[in-house]
């Protein structure tokens, strides 16, 4: 199979052995903006996935980088959690001029933590499904890069094991902002009370995870991460006015940050 190109917001494609066909392209209102959804770019996609022309490992990457302008720290090496945060690390790593360093490798064998039934699960959980790689950061200052952090559950145990293993600090730094708010389009994200970022222990987030320091990237970072790229290829586009009509304005759903939604909602 090869990439042949994105199905547009609204658009209906018939594809046969022969060709792809456009039947329609449902309009959205006048003057609307898209809103696709950003946290497709922050955790669900695949990163060899292509959005909007863009390919998700390079915004990951440029979320690292901003939120290595956003929140620098004195440290001798930057990690991630194996693996949905690797690109960001990376683009971390790469803007501060630090060693890009594993400190955990995954244990293949065990299932995933989300979907064990409680927190106390999860937490055992994570401790088996992380094998600590402690030569490579014993006595040192260590960043953790993470996509986000929801619950607060995973973070806490691997924390402790870091520092557990030798890591002299522990700094967490995180390519995305609070998730704060429900998500009405379709994504099944925890009840406001479970969000991390809406209770007491978020005001003091460091010491409730047992981190040195956590920083989450501006919701301005992420957004400036995202559609740089995009707004740089509509610019150098020759014919600005169609690509223009066929894109429309650039936008993206960021309710689950600001609780700002593209749709009225009804009760």
């Amino acid at each position: 199979s090869r990439y042949y190109r994105e199905v547009l917001p609204g658009e209906i494609v018939k594809i046969s052995r022969y060709d792809v066909q456009t039947l329609d392209v449902v309009p959205r209102p006048e003057g609307d903006p898209s809103a696709f959804c950003i946290f497709e770019y922050v955790y669900f996609a695949r990163p060899d996935s292509i959005f909007e022309g863009q390919m998700v490992y390079s915004v990951r990457r440029r979320c690292g980088q901003q939120l290595a302008i956003e929140a620098p720290v004195e440290a001798d090496l930057v990690s991630t959690v194996p693996e949905s945060a690797t690109p960001a690390a990376l683009g971390y790593a790469q803007k501060c001029g630090l060693p890009y360093v594993e400190v955990l490798c995954k244990n293949r064998y065990v299932g995933r933590t989300f979907i064990q039934p409680n927190m106390r699960l999860r937490q055992l959980g994570v401790a088996k499904k992380f094998g600590v790689l402690s030569d490579n950061f014993k006595g040192k200052r260590v960043v953790i890069i993470d996509d986000s952090i929801v619950r607060g559950n995973t973070i806490s145990p691997i924390i402790k094991l870091l520092r557990e293993s030798g890591a002299k600090e522990v700094h967490i730094r995180v390519a995305s902002p609070p998730i704060r708010f429900p998500c009405y389009m379709g994504i099944n994200i925890p009840t406001k009370e479970e969000l991390i970022a809406n209770r007491p222990e978020f005001h003091d987030l460091a010491n409730y995870i047992g981190a040195d320091s956590v920083v989450y990237l501006s919701v301005e970072g992420l957004v400036s991460s995202v559609q740089e790229s995009i707004k740089a290829r509509q610019e150098n586009e020759n014919s600005l006015k169609t690509q223009k009509s066929r894109i429309g304005k650039i936008g993206h759903c960021t309710a689950c940050l600001t609780g700002e939604y593209p749709v009225e909602l009804e009760w």
